[in-house]
């Protein structure tokens, strides 16, 4: 079986149950379903229809291996089709079950083509009701008496120590400040001795003095 047309005129005249016969059926509609929302969405709307980077493809070591692949993709069903069986099917069927595979088809690409207009988003009513809806959608009073009563002000309190101590003065003057301040250091420094060796050199001998008067007095 070469071709989805083949595989669901051999289901039609196969003796198979009804659920069998719509699921290949359904099946085969989701299929065209989506590989029209594949084809709608790559190659229609802005900057789709043609790829960023133009990538030459004339490598003939690829082109032959691909001609074979092309050719036996074409005419290799039929030809395993001619060998494997050995006397041709004769398929008769009924004019409106021939069309059956035309109309699933033609009806799983207009439905790909309608879920790609879907929106995907619904206006939630009880937004425009906030505060009622969360009054009456919690335990009415009972939440404001226990729970946000209780750990409102410990909260409060955490948060007014967090960003005076922690994160405040404590902060600047004790080790972040302090790592800053070498940061701001090492980037001036670095930039000293990118723009100007000499520069460099007179702090390289200002540290062996620096070094020598150290080991000298020490």
């Amino acid at each position: 079986f070469y071709s989805k047309d083949m595989i669901l005129e051999i289901v039609m005249i196969s003796n198979i149950n009804m659920f069998s016969f719509f699921l290949y059926f359904f099946s085969t509609g989701l299929t065209v379903c989506y590989s029209f929302r594949l084809v709608y969405y790559s190659m229609t709307g802005d900057l789709n229809c043609s790829s960023l980077n133009m990538l030459n493809d004339e490598g003939w070591v690829m082109l032959r291996g691909m001609m074979g692949l092309l050719i036996m993709s074409i005419i290799g069903g039929s030809i395993l089709n001619w060998l494997i069986f050995p006397t041709p099917y004769m398929i008769c069927l009924p004019l409106q079950m021939k069309l059956l595979t035309l109309f699933v088809c033609i009806f799983g690409g207009l439905f790909g083509y309608l879920i790609s207009f879907m929106k995907l988003y619904t206006l939630n009513k009880s937004l425009i009701f906030y505060n009622l809806t969360s009054f009456l959608g919690s335990m009415w009073f009972m939440p404001f008496m226990s729970t946000y009563g209780v750990i409102y002000y410990p909260l409060n309190i955490g948060q007014v120590v967090g960003k005076s101590f922690d994160q405040g003065w404590s902060e600047y003057f004790g080790g972040q400040h302090l790592y800053q301040k070498l940061v701001n250091y090492s980037q001036t420094l670095f930039i000293m001795h990118n723009n100007n060796l000499k520069i460099y050199l007179l702090l390289f001998v200002f540290w062996i003095l620096i070094l020598f008067n150290f080991l000298m007095f020490f």
